[in-house]
């Protein structure tokens, strides 16, 4: 049993998949024409994730008014999703470079070096190294 996807609602897919592939490296899994469960209007099923993983992201467009108002604060203004990196310094230096907005300086926490940043949408995410060694 694993977790399969996680959705992140965006204003924008195109801008979303620039923003994960492009800027944070993710592969685009798939980008295929779908119907909303509401009305049967046109979507995509947009899913991302990073090289290597099983759990991916569903990019899911805001659609109507309580979805828009989602889109930057599903996790209520809490880091909700975790992005953890075997080398931290040239990852964050590669993000830093792409234009990623970080909050605040990196730290040494007992589970990995962290630095809080923003995606495309303004929802906060850790970028984590390595856990430290077992000692």
């Amino acid at each position: 049993m694993y977790l399969e996807q996680v959705s992140l609602i965006v204003e924008d897919y195109d801008d979303a998949i620039r923003f994960f592939v492009d800027v944070l490296g993710f592969e685009l899994i798939e980008d295929s024409p779908a119907l909303t469960s509401r009305a049967g209007r046109s979507k995509r099923w947009v899913v991302v994730r990073p090289p290597g993983a099983v759990t991916a992201l569903l990019l899911a467009k805001a659609d109507g008014e309580r979805e828009a108002h989602a889109v930057g604060d599903q996790f209520a203004g809490r880091v909700g999703l975790f992005l953890r990196v075997e080398d931290f310094d040239s990852a964050y230096a590669r993000m830093l470079e792409a234009g990623v907005e970080f909050v605040g300086e990196p730290r040494q926490e007992p589970y990995g070096r962290v630095a809080v940043f923003l995606d495309i949408a303004g929802n906060r995410w850790d970028l984590l190294g390595p856990p430290p060694a077992a000692g």
